[in-house]
């Protein structure tokens, strides 16, 4: 495995584990009868908007590593 591959591996992990959270965050507020629509509602949308963030943050960490820069702080 190349040095870039070993520094992807935990973001990865980390997302994937996050996104099957609210995954299964997401399942459990559509199988739940007794939950009124103005508590479905929000308790869908919102884990659906952390899986897009994670997607987000993921792929900006992957384009980090690939282009060499190292940590956050060269852009400041």
């Amino acid at each position: 495995m190349s040095k870039n591959g070993r520094k992807i591996v935990a973001p990865v992990i980390i997302a994937f584990c996050v996104i099957v959270y609210y995954i299964i965050v997401v399942f459990v507020f559509i199988c739940i009868d007794g939950i009124p629509l103005f508590v479905k509602i929000p308790g869908i949308l919102i884990p659906v908007a952390f899986i897009g963030v994670s997607v987000f943050v993921l792929r900006e960490r992957i384009n980090e590593v690939r282009s060499g820069e190292e940590d956050d702080l060269g852009k400041y």
